[in-house]
């Protein structure tokens, strides 16, 4: 017997949900910035526009003194470049937008069933962080 469909659109937005908040954390981890979200983190960040300005807000209010180092323009292009590899899209409050696309993804097709593992970015990690 299938889930009833309230199930699994909680189930397909948790999915996503963790799609997206593990690749923000695996990215972190990568450039050895000392700072985790969890799910509150990134559903209070999801009322910012744009993951740009969610990662510059946090940075700035949690991690200023990653500002004296690094521009926040440095600082978000290399946490998504490594976060779009694992997750594609942007994560808004249970959808994916994926770039350049016009209408909203289901998490499948926005790749959040994708097995995880090393990017090989090459990107060194970031001191002080």
């Amino acid at each position: 017997m299938s889930q009833p469909i309230p199930n699994r659109l909680a189930a397909e937005h948790d999915t996503q949900l963790h799609a997206h908040l593990s690749a923000f954390n695996s990215a972190f981890a990568e450039l050895g910035l000392r700072f985790r979200w969890d799910a509150q983190t990134l559903r209070s960040l999801a009322t910012i526009e744009g993951e740009r300005a969610r990662l510059a807000a946090y940075i700035g209010a949690h991690h200023p003194h990653l500002l004296h180092a690094y521009s926040i323009d440095f600082l978000s292009d290399a946490i998504l470049a490594l976060k779009h590899a694992r997750a594609p899209g942007e994560w808004l409050a249970g959808r994916v937008v994926l770039p350049g696309v016009a209408k909203e993804t289901p998490a499948k097709e926005a790749g959040a069933e994708r097995g995880w593992g090393d990017a090989g970015s090459g990107l060194p990690a970031l001191a002080g962080a």
